[in-house]
């Protein structure tokens, strides 16, 4: 299975999204969104952020040393086919978000063990069902 994940494919909790306030979320962002769309969650890595909104996740992929380069992904909760969570246990101490979208595109999100990923499940939920 193919994933895409914030552009870093480490498993090391150091670079599993953490939850961040809205207002911490990059304000081009704000630019990018459609009239009546809202900001729900936000996560961020060292450098990269993962937003959910009320109609896509956005993903912000900060590129190169200086980080002036971004790349901004959008993937509409329309498309997806199908999802899946893992919640965090003893050993295995991050939860994880798989997405699967009708091109056949895997999107996999790691986050820090104290992410409650069962408040992503609902909200995804709330938008494909």
């Amino acid at each position: 299975m193919a994933t895409i994940s914030t552009g870093i494919n480490m498993d090391s909790n150091v670079f599993n999204l953490k939850a961040i306030e809205i207002k911490e979320v990059r304000p081009e962002i704000e630019k990018l969104l459609v009239d009546d769309e809202k900001i729900h969650l936000a996560f961020q890595t060292i450098r990269d952020q993962v937003i959910f909104t009320s109609h896509r996740i956005f993903v912000a992929n900060v590129k190169g040393i200086t980080g002036k380069k971004i790349a901004y992904f959008s993937y509409p909760y329309s498309k997806i086919q199908y999802y899946g969570i893992e919640t965090a246990g003893m050993l295995d101490i991050d939860s994880e978000l798989i997405v699967a979208f009708s091109s056949g595109q895997v999107l996999q999100f790691d986050f820090k063990s104290n992410v409650d990923i069962t408040t992503i499940n609902t909200l995804i939920s709330k938008y494909t069902l």
